[in-house]
């Protein structure tokens, strides 16, 4: 039996995937949940989560991610009487995947030498990486919507039809941020927008400022986070998934941090710079080269998710008439007057 490919670049793309979707998604995630404690009781003068322990060592509750995890695969799976079976365990797999599916085609790092052969470090390397990962982030919004829908509760329907609406707006938001900064690039791939980047030794934020406080802004509202959780809204509000229990619960809660890692990502590679680090020639370097690159990406990463976890813990929530307003009559218009001045300025450049 012959492979289309040779079977070291199966191997080596399998092996890029895994990393993205388990070594980067599964574990910044599951990191997350120590840190939103942590953070917020850093903010609030508290002390946080700080009691599960293995043999009496608590390491400042850095296990209760661990706890977290087993009480959701080993709780009891409930599913209404009158909720649709099928479509009601479809709809988490749908939000997460497209979640995972989203990581995979991020670029951790660029081309890089090593044992006489050129490496790409990016796991789905694609000419219309940024659409695609903004249809697959939208695509997501089906297994909020079939979520409400599969519960046979009003309650739940009535969260996602929020879920829906609210999503709706942001994911204009966002391809409209981006459209003015694309037309920079000159270019729909992540990989090319990073070397341009590093070919004019200048990151996208200060090309686009605006466009960076505008796609923050959306794609925290895209993640449901507070201030904009109003499709979840646990303390207050009835959401989507209030008729899921156990590791389906579990799977929608870590759909909204693979979102906030994905939107990271993705404001990292097109805003900051991507892998790139300023006064290094990283591809040169060879295999440390790429070391370096896949923890500058992820450093950046985890920079940004702390400054989302600053507005989640510092800001209130919005009243969801101030969320559709927000997105439909002052960041959409914002955006799409900052990509025709960009197309102007662009166009009349000597």
């Amino acid at each position: 039996m012959t492979f289309p490919l040779p079977l070291n670049d199966v191997l080596f793309a399998t092996a890029k995937i895994l990393f993205a979707v388990l070594g980067v998604g599964l574990s910044i995630a599951g990191f997350l949940g120590w840190v939103e404690r942590k953070q917020s009781a850093v903010m609030q003068d508290r002390i946080g989560a700080n009691r599960a322990d293995i043999f009496g060592i608590t390491i400042l509750g850095l296990f209760h991610p661990i706890a977290d995890a087993i009480k959701l695969l080993t709780k009891e799976d409930f599913v209404p009487k009158m909720a649709r079976k099928p479509l009601h365990g479809l709809a988490p797999i749908i939000s997460l995947g497209a979640g995972m599916f989203c990581l995979a085609a991020l670029p951790y790092g660029g081309v890089v030498d090593f044992a006489g052969r050129a490496w790409d470090l990016t796991p789905i390397a694609l000419p219309m990486g940024v659409p695609l990962v903004l249809a697959a982030l939208a695509f997501g919004v089906h297994g909020i919507v079939m979520a409400g829908y599969a519960s046979g509760s009003n309650y739940g329907l009535l969260g996602a039809l929020r879920g829906a609406a609210q999503m709706i707006a942001y994911e204009v938001c966002l391809a409209s941020a981006l459209a003015g900064l694309l037309f920079i690039y000159g270019t729909l791939d992540f990989s090319e927008a990073v070397l341009w980047q590093v070919r004019h030794g200048v990151w996208g934020i200060f090309v686009q400022p605006l466009a960076f406080i505008i796609f923050l802004t959306a794609g925290t509202a895209v993640t449901k986070r507070i201030p904009f959780d109003l499709p979840e809204g646990e303390s207050e509000i009835v959401g989507y998934h209030v008729e899921y229990s156990g590791m389906k619960f579990g799977m929608f809660m870590m759909t909204d941090f693979f979102e906030s890692i994905v939107i990271c990502g993705v404001i990292t590679a097109l805003f900051l710079g991507g892998w790139s680090i300023p006064g290094l020639d990283l591809p040169s370097m060879g295999l440390l080269g790429g070391v370096l690159m896949v923890g500058s990406f992820v450093a950046k990463i985890m920079l940004m998710l702390f400054l989302l976890m600053q507005v989640r813990w510092t800001l209130p929530r919005f009243r969801f008439d101030q969320v559709l307003d927000l997105g439909w009559k002052n960041l959409l218009p914002l955006a799409l007057i900052n990509f025709l001045v960009t197309v102007w300025v662009v166009y009349l450049w000597p």
